[in-house]
């Protein structure tokens, strides 16, 4: 009998710790990734997904604020932002985000819970393998909205698009002649795809790279089931979210699940695919139905986009 209240006691304490502390352990990785054409000047893309955003986390919108000083070129937001879809929760994800700056762009895609909201859902549900689009929906969350207020902070909307953003700049020699010009300012090819989990994405806008074109590709979408597609278009990273991670990890395990068509190995971090790099992010949220993490903390993500090598 002691051993079932031992046992009764250590699975109380688990779940005390995923759902009240873990879940609430922000961490902030950060990887290198060498996907650069050579000579190209580096780069810093700050990567936030799975926002599940509600207005009374007051801590993670203060903690989200405060990557501002990380000084990103670039902020990539890959869905999932809103966590239900009251006035108070958009007014909250729209001001948080619309006080993250980013020296050169900040871009994003949705996911399906910026369309709908949290339902309850049996958890054992995600163990079976997925055939179609997910067939519970909530309510209607005010996407449309939230897109029109982080358009207006200067946000740039890539659902479904082709786009270009600079790269960053180069400073100019320092020489005595004023006539030296600065160098020329290249552009980074952004394709942005909507969410594939509940099929919107149009995959047709991930075409081939072109003969002869070096530039830097960047595929955007929310969940890594576009990237596949992606990586043999010849996009050089791909950055998606969507897993949470798996949200439940087993020590010497990993990931229980993924929710999407990678491999368990591939629910959260940075990889190899199919000739691409992919970086999948973990998340910073969880549905407001299952409020817990376990050796899976939420994070955002610091990438360090550098030349490859020849």
């Amino acid at each position: 009998m002691i051993w079932l209240w031992v046992v009764l006691g250590l699975g109380a304490a688990v779940v005390v710790y995923a759902s009240l502390l873990e879940r609430n352990w922000y961490a902030l990785r950060r990887h290198t990734v060498p996907c650069l054409p050579p000579g190209a000047p580096p780069m810093r893309v700050l990567h936030i997904s799975d926002l599940h955003l509600r207005a009374r986390q007051r801590r993670k919108q203060r903690w989200l604020r405060a990557l501002g000083r990380l000084d990103p070129h670039l902020i990539v937001g890959t869905g999932d932002f809103l966590g239900e879809g009251s006035p108070q929760t958009l007014a909250a994800t729209v001001e948080t985000l619309a006080a993250m700056p980013a020296s050169i762009a900040r871009v994003f895609v949705l996911g399906s819970n910026d369309y709908y909201g949290p339902v309850p859902k049996n958890p054992l549900r995600y163990f079976r393998r997925r055939k179609g689009p997910p067939s519970l929906h909530g309510p209607q969350n005010p996407w449309e909205d939230m897109v029109a207020g982080l358009k207006e902070a200067g946000w740039l909307f890539i659902n479904n698009t082709a786009t270009e953003v600079e790269t960053p700049a180069v400073e100019a020699p320092e020489v005595e002649a004023p006539e030296v010009e600065a160098p020329e300012v290249d552009w980074i090819e952004v394709v942005g795809l909507d969410d594939a989990h509940i099929m919107r994405d149009d995959r047709s806008l991930a075409r081939p790279r072109a003969p002869g074109d070096q530039r830097f590709r960047l595929g955007v979408a929310h969940s890594p089931d576009s990237a596949p597609v992606l990586a043999a278009a010849g996009f050089d990273l791909i950055m998606c979210g969507h897993t949470h991670g798996g949200q439940v990890r087993l020590p010497g395990y990993g990931a229980l699940v993924t929710n999407c068509s990678l491999p368990r190995t591939m629910a959260r971090g940075l990889h190899r695919f199919n000739g691409a790099w992919l970086h999948v992010n973990a998340g910073l949220g969880t549905n407001m139905f299952a409020p817990y993490r376990l050796a899976c903390r939420p994070e955002a993500c610091l990438l360090d986009l550098v030349p490859r090598q020849g």
